[in-house]
């Protein structure tokens, strides 16, 4: 769908974290202007929370610079083989492994999974998280709590540990952060504490990793239209008309983010966060 065209907000019954399949209004996957030019040819990228939304979007773009991709997803079949088929489209090959990433037996038989179709690991894209709103931090509950964090960065760590002897020089990791962790979200203090977490993770393993020429960075999207807003959001009949651009974003305009992080282009670039966000400016 065209960036201009009118979304229609209001929460939706798509469960959680959403599908995408049952959106009234569709996210924009990649622009039909986006040609891709060979950027990741050869290379292999594992996803997580690839199945829609940025994570989808992010496959479809690295398919179309020649990547062969892994997405990993919770439980939603109709939108991953969606992706896989848009994937395909583009000439190269899409694994993909349902299963819930807090648990660590699933983390590594999907990086098993990958190895024995692939034979490799050269990008691997922390983008799968959770969110809950909640109106009074005092009352979230601790199962709440605790899944929050399982999910967006305990999650994120152990995956990288075990991705991490796969990794050659020059590799790549790109975690997904959030504009919520330089400036919070009253109604989002939980997810907000985790993506803080993840924007210091992603700066201290890309010290830990540089001299191995192992880059590490994130993309910090701002109010981008996917799955997960409609389905744990109730009002959301303004969502992203605060920002300088006056509008949400499409998984379409933040993917580029994710190709230039994986690619040559950003051979001098580590343990830093693109701001993909309509024009809010934050501090680093």
């Amino acid at each position: 769908m065209s960036d201009t065209a009118t979304i229609e907000k209001g929460k939706e019954d798509l469960g959680r974290p959403g599908l995408e399949a049952n959106m009234k209004t569709k996210p924009e996957t990649i622009k039909s202007s986006y040609k891709g030019s060979d950027k990741l040819r050869g290379k292999v990228a594992l996803i997580t929370g690839g199945d829609s939304g940025i994570g989808r979007a992010i496959a479809v773009h690295y398919a179309r610079e020649g990547a062969n991709v892994a997405i990993a997803y919770l439980n939603e079949n109709e939108d991953a083989d969606t992706t896989k088929k848009m994937v395909e489209k583009e000439g190269t090959k899409c694994l993909t492994v349902a299963g819930d990433l807090r648990n660590h037996n699933l983390c590594n038989e999907l990086v098993e999974k990958v190895i024995d179709a692939y034979g490799r690991i050269d990008i691997l894209v922390n983008n799968a998280a959770t969110q809950y709103t909640q109106e009074d931090f005092s009352e979230i509950p601790l199962e709440q709590l605790k899944k929050t964090f399982d999910t967006n960065i305990v999650a994120m760590i152990y995956l990288t540990q075990q991705v991490y002897p796969h990794l050659r020089e020059g590799a790549r990791i790109i975690n997904t952060t959030s504009i919520t962790s330089y400036r919070g979200n009253k109604v989002l203090v939980d997810y907000s504490s985790t993506k803080g977490a993840i924007t210091s993770f992603t700066r201290a393993l890309s010290s830990q990793l540089a001299e191995k020429n192992i880059l590490v960075n994130g993309v910090a999207p701002g109010p981008i239209w996917t799955p997960l807003i409609p389905a744990t959001m109730d009002d959301i009949e303004d969502f992203g008309e605060d920002t300088p651009l006056g509008r949400c974003g499409q998984p379409s305009e933040v993917a580029p983010a994710y190709v230039f992080l994986a690619s040559e282009d950003s051979s001098y670039m580590t343990g830093q966060v693109l701001h993909i966000n309509g024009g809010e400016i934050i501090g680093s």
